[in-house]
């Protein structure tokens, strides 16, 4: 079943976060048996030539890949996806305008208002029909929840046709409050409530991104209802593992 059936169907799916450049990074996390793996373009150095190797590296190693465009911009949208990317998260979608916007910048005409180019996705001029007809059944559209106005107007945002799922940015969203990272405070968690609840509503995916590499706080999003869930990211798995070893040795040797 593809990730766009299962966005479809409400089933659960698990990915991850990369920040970190580098395909062995993308290889030793296709071990893990993730399905999916987001390349982050807003908030890491990672540049588009990076991004592509890293995509090819996705696939080659049986993953999707989703880029986490730095906006919700015409030419970066298109150039990930011309980049063959299986789908784009949104970052600070905050109303249906916003949705609309991105799935106008994926998708061709009539559906979408998207340029066509010749690149890696379309196999460079080789196969363009084939991936439009792909774009249309199967590209993912992701709509990022992290603005206080994203949470006001939550249901008009879900059930814009061509949206496939949603995800919690909690620190983003505690930013939008005034509380940048206090994202466990009683108004936060009630707009993180007010979300999962229309998707529940409307039985469209209800997502989050879960920074603890701790695995109870990807179970517990899961017994809430969570559907579209981003475990962890490269480099807290790598720092929690290190720090966590080192804290063991050096209490052994007092």
């Amino acid at each position: 079943m593809s990730l766009k059936e299962k966005l479809k169907n409400n089933e659960l799916t698990l990915g991850s976060w990369i920040t970190i450049g580098n395909s062995s990074v993308v290889e030793i996390m296709a071990t893990a048996g993730f399905e999916w793996l987001c390349i982050d373009l807003e908030h890491t150095s990672i540049d588009l030539s990076t991004a592509k190797m890293l995509i090819t590296t996705i696939h080659a190693s049986n993953m999707k890949a989703l880029v986490r465009v730095s906006k919700n911009e015409e030419v970066i949208i298109k150039r990930v996806m011309d980049m063959g990317a299986d789908g784009v998260i949104i970052p600070m979608v905050k109303n249906k305008e916003d949705a609309q916007m991105a799935i106008d910048y994926v998708k061709y005409p009539p559906t979408g208002k998207r340029g066509v180019g010749l690149y890696k996705a379309q196999n460079y001029g080789l196969g363009f029909d084939k991936y439009k007809k792909w774009v249309e059944e199967e590209a993912v559209i992701i709509a990022q929840i992290e603005h206080i106005d994203a949470v006001n107007n939550i249901e008009e945002i879900i059930t814009t046709a061509g949206i496939d799922g949603t995800i919690v940015g909690p620190y983003d969203l505690s930013g939008s409050m005034g509380v940048p990272g206090e994202y466990y405070r009683e108004d936060v968690q009630a707009a993180i409530l007010k979300v999962k609840e229309a998707c529940l509503k409307h039985n469209k995916p209800y997502g989050f991104h879960v920074i603890e590499s701790n695995p109870s706080a990807l179970q517990s999003r899961i017994d809430e209802g969570c559907t579209f869930l981003a475990y962890s990211l490269d480099f807290f798995f790598l720092g929690d593992s290190a720090r966590e070893g080192m804290k063991t040795i050096k209490e052994g040797l007092k």
